[in-house]
């Protein structure tokens, strides 16, 4: 069970990465529902810790026993140099007693550092993604996803990605409900599709659609319908190659991939929070059926509904 939560301040900490960390798991959410997690932060060395901006400095009171017996232990991101043996430790020990395990872009170099990145895939920020598969060739990194997990081992690429890192360890531990929960107080999206390669600088496209708002949100309306790209095309007023092209430069995936994953999280939501059976969720889902629904429930979350029923089903019940 996901609780205790300590994020490792390391010299040149990234202050933005530190705050995504501290949002998701440093924020009491009870009154509105989500959860509340024992979060610490930890550091070599307690007292003043310079970050990578000269003009803040986090004031860490707790050294690093305090992770020792940590549920998750997150490095944000910080400067690409030396990492203090103290941390690899503390990095290792975590690991080995089989706690998550996150890091926020640069912070995969300090997992790899520590070893435990080894003969695994691993994703960082895209403009550091060449010099982490330079310095550690014994990691498979993967530049164009926006987090990876190996087994209770996270890596997430830049900035913004290292939200869907840490919601998708929530998701993991707890379930969609509370995933949402956190993600509607922070008013970011549950769940992004698509990899780093939407952001890394490429012309503008003349013409480009703003948003595709009024189209998703008529899918997510009418998920139980067997929606094909022809009829959205229609919807939105666009031919359909054109839809396909804007759908995937805008939302950074086809719309078959964006509209199976809402019927996915549509699904883990009926799932936990009521009794309906497997084929009338899959028939409210657009799965058409319960076979269905539980290959796709393997494919993507390595579960099948009735497993994931009676892990986070019975715990929102309790």
């Amino acid at each position: 069970m996901l609780n205790k939560v300590v994020a490792l301040a390391l010299p040149g900490t990234a202050p933005f990465e530190f705050g995504v960390v501290s949002e998701v798991f440093g924020v009491d959410r009870r009154n509105t529902g989500g959860p509340a997690f024992q979060f610490r932060v930890a550091t070599a060395e307690p007292g003043p810790v310079p970050t990578s901006l000269d003009c803040v400095t986090l004031n860490v009171e707790d050294g690093l026993e305090i992770a020792e017996d940590a549920h998750l232990v997150a490095v944000p991101a910080h400067q690409i140099s030396s990492v203090d043996e103290r941390y690899l430790d503390v990095i290792r020990r975590a690991h080995e007693r089989g706690a998550w395990v996150l890091s926020v872009c640069s912070g995969a170099f300090s997992l790899a550092e520590a070893g435990i990145l080894d003969g695994k895939r691993a994703t960082t920020h895209w403009m550091h993604a060449d010099e982490l598969a330079r310095r550690y060739p014994r990691v498979e990194v993967d530049p164009d996803v926006l987090f990876v997990q190996e087994g209770r081992i996270v890596t997430s690429a830049g900035t913004a990605a290292g939200i869907d890192a840490a919601l998708h360890i929530v998701r993991q531990e707890l379930g969609a409900t509370m995933a949402n929960n956190i993600a509607r107080r922070m008013v970011v999206p549950p769940q992004r599709e698509g990899g780093q390669s939407q952001y890394i600088a490429q012309p503008i496209a003349e013409n480009r659609s703003d948003s595709f708002a009024l189209v998703t949100e008529w899918m997510l309306e009418n998920l139980d319908r067997d929606l094909t790209v022809e009829q959205l095309a229609r919807k939105a007023l666009m031919s359909s190659r054109t839809f396909a092209r804007r759908f995937r430069a805008d939302m950074g995936t086809t719309p078959a991939a964006w509209l199976n994953r809402q019927r996915l999280l549509r699904a883990q939501q009926l799932l936990e929070q009521t009794d309906q059976g497997l084929e009338a969720i899959a028939a409210s889902t657009g799965f058409g059926t319960a076979s269905v629904m539980r290959h796709h429930f393997l494919k993507v979350l390595q579960t099948t509904p009735t497993a994931y029923r009676r892990t986070f089903g019975e715990r929102q019940a309790g």
